[in-house]
């Protein structure tokens, strides 16, 4: 059974002004900061915790947002900075478990709550804003680690130092990596039929792929 552990748990430190060319609504809450105590999940998210703009993200899918501590130091060494925990926007970051190529669909259990591997993270240009380092969006894409999104199937607390428990692994095997990369399209059609609580971003991902293969296939 693959385990990891809670190095920190992260929620907004503060609303931050952004220009009208990075966010239609002006306002981000991307500046998470770790908190030093245990933390209630619910639904949508951590106590504490929100978005701006709803439009694009949040909701049931999109709940709580997960980043390697592996990841992040590889992205320290590149960048010559160093990268806290909550930078990336993450609510959890955790060690000891490859995050981005987690299976679509696993079970996490954390502390008391249980969680669900739902999506990847699709950077945005408010990401690229608050990242400001050159084509940070691009950059981010073709490195495709891009954390997890996770739905909460039982609500409980998270405190850093808890353990993450991957209780359940689905046969189908498509990862986060692989949907957010679509590189293959017709494996992507298995999460379709396999995991029929995917929401409609992702079935709206997989279609964007299936059409620019196509599309690729016929140049």
């Amino acid at each position: 059974m693959n385990t990891g552990r809670v190095l920190a748990v992260c929620v907004v430190h503060a609303e931050l002004e952004v220009a009208a060319r990075s966010s239609k609504v002006g306002r981000t809450a991307i500046d998470k900061r770790p908190v030093p105590h245990r933390v209630p999940v619910r639904g949508l998210g951590l106590d504490g915790d929100h978005v701006c703009d709803t439009e694009h993200h949040g909701g049931v899918h999109q709940a709580v947002y997960a980043y390697a501590e592996e990841d992040a130091c590889a992205w320290s060494a590149e960048l010559n900075r160093d990268l806290p925990a909550g930078w990336f926007g993450e609510n959890l970051r955790i060690e000891g478990l490859a995050v981005s190529d987690a299976v679509l669909g696993a079970r996490w259990a954390v502390g008391d709550t249980l969680l669900e591997v739902s999506a990847p993270r699709v950077p945005c240009a408010t990401f690229g804003w608050w990242a400001a380092e050159p084509q940070w969006v691009k950059r981010f894409t073709l490195q495709a680690n891009t954390g997890a999104y996770l739905r909460v199937l039982t609500e409980g607390t998270i405190g850093a130092g808890d353990e993450v428990r991957v209780v359940h692994t689905p046969t189908h095997g498509v990862t986060v990596r692989e949907l957010f990369t679509g590189a293959d399209p017709d494996r992507l059609e298995v999460l379709l039929d396999a995991e029929p609580t995917v929401s409609e971003d992702v079935r709206m991902q997989i279609d964007r792929h299936r059409r620019r293969h196509t599309g690729a296939v016929r140049s």
